[in-house]
């Protein structure tokens, strides 16, 4: 117990109710050699969790005790809803789904699922997880509160949820089961804890009572015949009476009109809600917008990479458009010169054939060697003039191709220019959007919190919370889709060897309807009965 200031009696109190449990136990045969756990459960369960948990920590710890008895098979839970309650355990403990960080074989070490379920399909733990990490994925955006009552939603119609079970006999002395919950009294069979086979609502029974072992119920239908059956115990029937003493009184309750501080309750616990929620819309505008300057920059940083990248090409070009004009220019230099030196050489052999042709060949040996020798220099000068034509015919072709290797050179500089000049992206200031006018305005400054709130924003939350109800029951249908598609996915990994009693008469339920305790209980009648004695 915590001691809360200017609260001092009531902490002393609660200290000394703590002491007297204490001692209360002590009072019996238990062992105190050695450390003794004591667990503080609800003892009485809400019949709607989202309407009757009003504090946010009472919620929570009744999830755990929940999660618990689920865990220990305490309370019966089929295999694809038991996927499902996991992903939302995961949900409420882990937060959002985050690849990067819940990583394959994060839930390894994590107990989700109950033995049971675990020994009835030959699949792994991997496959296991994989299948409560899909689900798990598909609650984002949900805080932990949310993901605890959606748990809790769930469970509270299981068969078995808030039943307390007690053996006993009837007038013949057959051995049969008593369930005491949230609706009324039932009784079962041995072998079914599911299904039962009579049922008493609370605003059908007159009165209760008992004398030694044995229990008598009377109902308010006066045809209908009183049912009596023993106990092992006296202690028994004085636990049994007063579950149904703080059930029916619960029961009552719910049906009439909030009393003053619980109605005071139940709208701080709004107000409560609306602040967080409000609280979580900032946190997610502010997220978003971090998420698109994230982005921006991302982009400005992609954007220079790429223009770093042209820039070195172009730059690359460049020294290759260089490269390549000095290579050309060095050829054409080198064509032009071997040009000149043929056309010399022709000259030269013109000068010859001219010197040879002035030159008087007295004899006729002398006439016919020196006609020789003319047609070879005339071969031999048509031939260089050829090779002359063709030596400045590649001349001009590498001029033209040095010219437009400087064309090439001048335009890569001037897309390097065009880059280097290019503006630069200033790093983006997101201004925060405005908030809407109808969203109640809140101020933080330093580690101060003033929130105001409107008779307008309690409507509009009385209005969401409405919308979410309806929202829900059209979203039943889709988990209910989604449990019928998981168990026929599982249902070819299942051995049958392995099912348990409780698996069959499950599934002979299902196949009948969906025959339980909710179905077999009738409507509420009306209010305005005469109120139960007990």
């Amino acid at each position: 117990f915590i001691c809360v200031k200017n609260k001092k009696k009531k902490c002393q109190y609660s200290v000394f109710v703590f002491c007297s449990a204490i001692l209360q136990v002590l009072d019996h045969d238990v062992s105190k050699e050695e450390p003794v756990t004591f667990h503080f459960l609800a003892k009485f369960y809400p019949e709607n969790a989202e309407e009757e948990l009003v504090q946010e920590i009472t919620q929570h710890l009744f999830f755990l005790q929940v999660k618990k008895q689920i865990l220990d098979e305490k309370i019966y839970c089929p295999p694809e809803a038991s996927v499902l309650l996991a992903s939302y355990a995961v949900q409420a403990k882990y937060g959002d789904y985050d690849p990067s960080v819940h990583k394959r074989g994060f839930l390894a070490q994590e107990e989700l699922l109950p033995k049971r379920v675990i020994n009835l399909y030959q699949m792994t733990p991997e496959m296991w997880e994989e299948r409560i990490t899909a689900w798990y994925a598909e609650h984002r955006g949900r805080a932990r509160d949310e993901a605890e009552m959606e748990y809790l939603k769930i469970a509270q119609d299981l068969e078995m949820y808030g039943v307390n079970y007690f053996a006993i006999r009837n007038k013949k002395g057959t051995e049969l089961l008593l369930g005491v919950d949230a609706l009324g009294l039932h009784i079962y069979d041995p072998e079914n804890r599911l299904t039962p086979k009579i049922s008493f609502p609370w605003n059908e029974i007159r009165n209760i009572s008992y004398s030694d072992k044995e229990f008598t119920i009377k109902p308010l239908d006066k045809k209908i015949d009183v049912f009596k059956f023993n106990s092992s115990k006296l202690r028994v029937n004085k636990l049994i009476l007063q579950l149904c003493i703080g059930n029916h009184d619960l029961f009552m309750r719910r049906r009439k009109a909030d009393s003053l501080e619980v109605q005071q309750m139940k709208a701080q616990a709004r107000e409560e809600k609306a602040r967080k929620q409000m609280e979580r819309q900032r946190l997610a505008r502010e997220k978003q917008m971090r998420e698109e300057a994230e982005r921006t920059r991302d982009e400005l940083e992609r954007r220079l990479l790429q223009m770093k990248e042209e820039a070195t090409m172009a730059n690359e070009a460049l020294m290759r458009s260089e490269e390549t004009a000095d290579l050309l220019a060095e050829k054409a230099q080198i064509t032009e010169e071997e040009a000149k030196l043929l056309a010399q050489k022709a000259a030269e052999a013109e000068q010859e054939m001219q010197r040879i042709k002035a030159t008087a060949i007295r004899t006729e040996e002398e006439k016919r060697l020196m006609e020789q020798k003319v047609l070879e220099a005339e071969v031999l000068a048509l031939k260089m003039a050829e090779e002359s034509e063709r030596r400045a015919k590649e001349a001009d072709q590498l001029k033209q191709d040095l010219q437009e290797a400087r064309e090439a050179e001048r335009r890569a500089k001037q897309k390097l220019l065009e880059i280097a000049t290019k503006p630069t992206y200033p790093p983006m200031n997101p201004i925060p959007a405005p908030l809407p006018p109808d969203i109640p305005s809140f101020n933080l400054i330093g580690d101060s919190l003033s929130f105001d709130f409107k008779d307008t924003d309690m409507k509009r939350l009385s209005m969401e919370i409405e919308k979410e109800k309806v929202e829900y029951m059209e979203k039943s249908k889709h988990l209910q889709e989604q449990l019928n598609e998981l168990k026929t996915e599982i249902e070819a990994l299942k051995l049958k060897e392995r099912e348990t009693a409780l698996d069959i008469l499950h599934n002979e339920n299902s196949d009948r309807g969906g025959s339980s305790k909710h179905n077999t209980i009738k409507k509420p009648q009306a209010q305005g009965r005469r109120p139960i004695c007990i």
